[in-house]
């Protein structure tokens, strides 16, 4: 029977203890001593580690100052990892080549992937999809380290033969160019093993998403804002509720709910049509706005606003049916519209796939949630742009914004109405559901009012009626996040004074861990009311899968701390045990 990586696992898994020894033996430095060169030191770097093994190569990177994610299927090697070379800077993941699937899923992207005796693993006929996901998991100008074994294979692991030859092929497929290829003796003394060490990087040369993106923004011919508007509302997805997406599994694409796209377009034109701003050149309807039909009209006149429209939002009767209406008037119009027309340059190829379903019959309420959403259909988004408004969004936003507000003002002066400069740019300022910890005050108070402790999750200290503050874990200044999860009780100078805006880092949020989970168990959990609206949050913001536990939901919290950190750069709160004593209760 053939064998293939599954049996190099058990393999590991069974000896764990030898393997890890036998690579503990010699040093990381040794290892890679070839090229040492292309290793930056730097504090604000991360590193994927495929293959993690003993964590002798993970420990080094973050001895360098890389916050490294380690990825090793056997769970064996990982206890050993872990016992062996525990480090505040490594995170440990269940997960292999060739999809690398929960990598993927936390939205991160690595300036430095290393796989140390790995490639030898993966059968030839999953190499290039595994090559392929490894190529989507860099940042421009990012490496990637690879070892190639020449050499017999084991009995008890499974090997293939490792050409150079195929890895520089895949490398020139991928667009990334090969820096040094050099070949050395085995470490450990094995006559009849050779190793060859490659670096590749990916170019940071512009290539890429943000010249289509820009392209498709300031080039490409337009009759009204829709493409604009497909854009922006894919681009929110992308930032606020980037777990909705779905990752294929033979393609660089994912699968977006469109009915979230529709929500997100929804609430982009509400505050346009409101104020009369023309978006095409020309008549179109009763009022120049022939995309607002009848269900979006309707939440005009039920004085809906953006911020209304949020996972978790609850609507019944009469608003949930214009809600219903508003999302598949919006489905149809961005499957016939903007995801038709929306091309690659000089080609006839669609950017977006959409695929609407039948909209879903309302009956009686309506819950804007993940199965709810889905049932419009779904968007298929290339890998590399989504990937692209995801760690640039911050960035995109702002050209494509002003892009607008320059077509509105030339389609007004076409029909004679005078849009002063900024009157668009106001209403298309993304108006996130207002800062409001009332609800999670609330909880706090009525808990403390049953004789149950509330307490500082970042200090321990007991809170009282009148020392009692709601912290916004992952700081509001940079993610505008007003979900349940993350709300959190505080002592009124850790907020106000020493944490403020800044991001917890690494060590401070593990050392509030049990504090955060019992906050969640006993604040929104046992409520009947509460427990969904936190669920439904959760799937939506955070990586966790169905029947997520409180630990699971802590561990999706730390990734989304992760990826804040090095997509934005945010400060960092270290964190502080103790506080005076006038903060106590």
């Amino acid at each position: 029977m053939q064998k293939d990586i599954s049996d190099t696992v058990g393999a590991y898994d069974a000896h764990a203890g030898a393997f890890a020894a036998q690579y503990e033996s010699v040093s990381a430095e040794t290892v890679h001593s070839a090229l040492l060169e292309y290793i930056r030191r730097d504090s604000n770097l991360i590193a994927l580690d495929v293959g993690g093994g003993s964590g002798r190569d993970a420990a080094w990177l973050a001895s360098l100052g890389y916050e490294v994610v380690a990825a090793e299927p056997a769970t064996g090697m990982r206890i050993e990892a872990q016992r062996r070379n525990a480090h505040p800077r490594i995170r440990w993941l269940d997960d292999r080549l060739p999809d690398l699937a929960v990598v993927h899923r936390l939205g991160l992207a690595f300036d430095l992937i290393l796989l140390s005796a790995v490639w030898m693993h993966v059968p030839p006929p999953a190499r290039a999809r595994a090559f392929r996901k490894l190529a989507t998991l860099l940042k421009p100008g990012g490496i990637v380290l690879i070892s190639l074994r020449e050499g017999p294979s084991e009995p008890d692991r499974p090997m293939w033969p490792t050409p150079l030859g195929e890895v520089e092929a895949l490398a020139r497929t991928h667009g990334l160019a090969v820096l040094r290829a050099v070949t050395s003796e085995d470490q450990l003394g094995r006559n009849e093993v050779r190793w060859t060490g490659i670096c590749l990087r990916l170019p940071d040369d512009g290539a890429g998403a943000l010249p289509l993106l820009r392209g498709v923004i300031l080039n490409d011919e337009k009759s009204s804002t829709y493409k604009l508007g497909l854009l922006r509302a894919v681009a929110r997805v992308a930032d606020a509720t980037p777990a909705l997406a779905i990752q294929h599994a033979d393609e660089d694409v994912v699968d977006i709910p469109l009915g979230m796209v529709a929500l997100n377009w929804i609430r982009t034109y509400l505050p346009l049509v409101s104020a009369g701003l023309p978006q095409m050149p020309g008549n179109s309807g009763p009022d120049g706005l022939g995309f607002a039909k009848a269900g979006f009209r309707e939440l005009l006149a039920y004085k809906v606003v953006g911020q209304d429209l949020r996972i978790g939002a609850r609507f019944i009767g009469d608003r949930a049916a214009a809600v219903a209406r508003a999302l598949a008037e919006a489905q149809r119009t961005i499957a016939d519209m903007p995801a038709n027309y929306t091309r690659f340059p000089n080609s006839e190829v669609r950017v977006f796939r959409a695929a609407p379903s039948t909209a879903p019959r309302i009956r009686g309420d309506l819950t804007l949630d993940r199965e709810m959403l889905a049932a419009y259909g779904s968007l298929t988004v290339p890998g590399h742009i989504w990937r692209t408004l995801q760690r640039l969004g911050p960035w995109v936003e702002p050209v494509l914004v002003d892009e607008w507000a320059r077509l509105v003002r030339a389609y007004g002066e076409r029909m004679g109405r005078l849009v002063s400069h900024g009157e668009v740019e106001a209403a298309l300022a993304w108006l996130d559901p207002a800062r409001d910890t009332l609800l999670a005050r609330s909880t706090a108070k009525r808990m403390l009012e049953q004789g149950r402790p509330v307490t500082c999750v970042w200090t321990g200290v007991k809170l009282g009626p009148g020392m009692l503050d709601i912290d916004h874990c992952l700081p509001w200044s940079v993610w505008p996040c007003g979900d349940l999860w993350n709300l959190l009780p505080a002592s009124p100078r850790v907020n106000q004074h020493l944490k403020r805006d800044r991001l917890p880092s690494a060590s401070a949020l593990a050392a509030a861990r049990e504090s955060i989970i019992a906050w969640w168990e006993q604040a929104w959990l046992p409520d009947q009311a509460l427990q969904p609206r936190f669920e439904r949050e959760i799937a939506a913001a955070l990586p966790v899968g169905t029947g997520a536990t409180t630990e699971d939901i802590f561990a999706a919290l730390e990734w989304r701390r992760l990826r804040l950190r090095h997509d934005q750069q945010v400060p960092e709160w270290v964190g502080v045990r103790t506080v005076a004593v006038e903060d106590s209760f």
